[in-house]
């Protein structure tokens, strides 16, 4: 297509001025209630974005038709669920654009990028532009800008996102009308955005205000307490999170009379952006780079003692713990350099759940991932060595496993819980 605008250096063809105003931009699901707050807020700066909530499987056989078997599972779930909706008919190729993200590590995710390039060329859409989401400087596209403006409301969209997703677990094992929780979360969600229409809600001050009220509507859900085992969920940051890509491992806690507990993403993010400054103390590098990601991440941190501060008004909930935290926490185990995938972060947040009354642990990775099996299941002796009552199954989550072994994984664990339990 002659109009296209492509790169002159890599070829690739460019997310344009105009693109905006009349393409559909589709981005994959991953936490499914931070990403739909995540894409209101895109649509709030004029980009026509469409979450894929998709969880069918022929999105795995496409993802096998384009990417090889060899490439991690995320990967091939989330370039198999963007080309399933390209090709599903629902779209028009010509007006549609693709949104990724690209973290900057020493990861294949880094990489998705190119394989979904590569893919949308094999499955016959090589002039689809795909969008890189980074805070690296990797790619760049003159109709798409990460702005300061847009980058602190999805910083609050995030806050939102991880807060009911906290509380609302809190809430869904014990509650007497089965899915009022959820009733509440969708309400809520809907509220939210309606807030960010209108431009409230997305300052500390503003969010001050608004967090009580959603734990307060929480806390009001009838509930009958009973003993049950609290299951915490790590590993790999898509198959931790994405239904699609855990089997719905938390709905599927819930079902087993499990209280499923899942760290959020502000401590992943917070912990990428720490990685920069550290990359500087270890490494060398701009001053400036460091002050701007010291000051980042003191700015994510404040937005998250918001958080914090809101769950403790209500007795009924656990409150999360902070970023600093987790630093302390890992202290002896691992350095802040080991920074690939997950890092450091993923053996503190076992360590967290371990400390805060949690010592039974799923910890999801996608076979092959090696900076995990490194992290996650690499370090699970030396937690059990240290914390003889805790409770760990790494379960590995690629096309070929099957989800009842993945499950009977699972199911020892908990019996294993229960029996300590009682």
């Amino acid at each position: 297509m002659s109009e296209l605008t492509r790169d002159p250096k890599t070829n690739r063809v460019l997310f344009t001025k105009a693109m905006k105003r009349d393409y559909t931009i589709l981005f994959p699901q991953m936490v499914p209630v931070t990403f739909t707050l995540l894409g209101q807020v895109f649509k709030l700066f004029g980009y026509n974005v469409e979450l894929l909530t998709t969880t069918h499987d022929a999105i795995r056989e496409t993802g096998l038709r384009y990417v090889h078997n060899d490439t991690c599972y995320p990967a091939l779930l989330v370039i198999g669920q963007l080309i399933d909706a390209v090709k599903s008919g629902k779209y028009d190729p010509t007006k549609v654009a693709l949104l990724i993200s690209q973290t900057g590590g020493g990861c294949r995710a880094s990489n998705y990028i190119h394989l979904l390039r590569r893919a949308l060329i094999k499955a016959g859409y090589p002039d689809i532009p795909v969008v890189s989401i980074n805070m690296s400087g990797l790619e760049s596209n003159p109709g798409f800008k990460l702005t300061v403006p847009l980058v602190r409301r999805l910083a609050a969209a995030m806050i939102y996102g991880d807060f009911i997703t906290w509380i609302a677990n809190q809430v869904k094992p014990y509650e007497i009308e089965r899915g009022a929780a959820q009733a509440l979360i969708d309400a809520w969600t809907l509220k939210i955005t309606e807030l960010f229409k209108r431009g409230r809600g997305m300052t500390g001050r503003q969010m001050r205000g608004v967090l009580p009220k959603i734990a307060a509507d929480f806390a009001a859900i009838p509930v009958e307490r009973a003993a049950k085992p609290r299951v915490g969920v790590v590993g790999e940051i898509y198959v931790k999170f994405a239904p699609l890509g855990n089997n719905n491992l938390e709905e599927f806690l819930l079902n087993e009379g499990c209280e499923p507990v899942v760290p959020g993403l502000t401590d992943f993010m917070m912990f990428k952006i720490h990685n920069r400054s550290t990359d500087v103390d270890l490494y060398g590098g701009s001053t400036l780079k460091k002050w701007f990601c010291v000051a980042f991440e003191k700015y994510i941190a404040s937005l998250q003692r918001i958080m914090i501060g809101a769950v403790k008004t209500q007795p009924a909930f656990r409150p999360m713990g902070t970023f600093d935290d987790l630093k302390r926490l890992i202290q002896g185990y691992l350095g802040y350099g080991n920074k690939m995938g997950e890092g450091w972060l993923l053996t503190s947040e076992m360590l967290e759940l371990i400390h805060s009354g949690t010592p039974n642990i799923v910890c999801t990775q996608p076979f092959g991932c090696l900076p995990n099996h490194v992290v996650g299941k690499g370090m699970i002796r030396r937690l059990k060595d240290d914390f003889p009552d805790s409770n760990i199954v790494a379960v590995d989550y690629d096309p070929g496993a099957t989800r009842i072994n993945q499950e009977n994984r699972v199911k020892l664990m908990i019996s294993n819980a229960k029996t300590i339990n009682n």
